[in-house]
């Protein structure tokens, strides 16, 4: 049987049809559903092996990026259980995986889902503050993954080079809670500069000014994860605000020309293991 992802949409998320496109060139067959289905329990989480939680703009970011909804999802119960709740069975029991891209990611961490230190997911212990430019961030970053992670979807993923689009993505967390994250692995990515490969902890290289250059997030067990950044914007060669220059050089140096861009790789990864745990 196909590996099935959830990609739920609606009030205000936005990044279905890429979402969706990313996990169907990967192997697995996507359902988009409005999140208010979910909510209102006429879709079982549960039918499903990987929930996506997309980019957008949430409740229009009017309480800060993520946080009503993450009120909503935190406080709703959905045949008498809180999504919150349905959330850690999904993970925890059934070995499924849950990832927020951008908006989906600050969803997650003003869930307290991530970085996921309290077991019951209670408490928030990290977020996201505006970009130390003090403007919406939209252009393409260079990341460097952390070969030392536990997350599922980063395997064998050394750099790669896909967009930002936010006003509030610096990752802030008191020291302790930093801490934890730098030594138990937790952080997936760094923004780098491309020409020094070092981490980038300023802006303008490092888009919002993250602590520690971090663009992405996983919890202890490594099946739920966040990353900023938008892997499902490059999923094609010529996604790449590049490629006609590369197409050149390809071509003149007599190589062929790849066909995907590197965000796929994130969605071969999460469908390769849950291929896996369905055997």
């Amino acid at each position: 049987m196909k590996v099935k992802a959830l990609i739920p949409t609606g009030l205000g998320f936005n990044c279905e049809y890429e979402s969706a496109k990313a996990f169907e060139m990967a192997g697995a067959e996507s359902t988009i559903v409005d999140i208010r289905d979910i909510i209102d329990g006429d879709v079982n989480i549960f039918d499903y092996d990987v929930i996506m939680l997309i980019g957008g703009f949430s409740y229009g970011d009017d309480l800060g990026s993520g946080k009503a909804i993450a009120n909503l999802l935190r406080f709703k119960k959905i045949n008498g259980e809180r999504f919150i709740d349905l959330i850690k069975k999904f993970v925890v029991d059934e070995k499924k995986v849950v990832l927020g891209i951008c908006n989906g990611f600050q969803v997650l961490i003003k869930l307290g889902i991530l970085p996921g230190f309290d077991e019951n997911y209670e408490d928030q212990n990290s977020s996201l503050a505006l970009n130390d430019s003090g403007r919406y961030e939209d252009r393409w970053v260079n990341l460097k993954f952390n070969s030392e992670s536990n997350c599922i979807a980063t395997k064998g993923i050394d750099e790669m080079y896909i967009p930002v689009r936010h006003g509030e993505g610096k990752i802030i967390a008191n020291d302790d809670v930093m801490e934890k994250i730098m030594d138990n692995n937790q952080y997936i990515a760094q923004y780098i500069n491309p020409e020094t490969k070092k981490i980038a902890v300023k802006y303008p290289i490092n888009p919002n000014g993250s602590t520690n250059a971090i663009a992405g997030l996983s919890d202890e067990t490594g099946r739920i994860f966040g990353l900023m950044p938008h892997p499902e914007a490059n999923l094609l060669f010529e996604n790449h605000p590049h490629w006609t220059r590369l197409k050149r050089d390809y071509e003149d140096k007599g190589m062929k020309i790849p066909e995907h861009g590197d965000g796929l790789k994130i969605f071969k990864n999460i469908v390769e293991y849950l291929e896996g745990v369905k055997k």
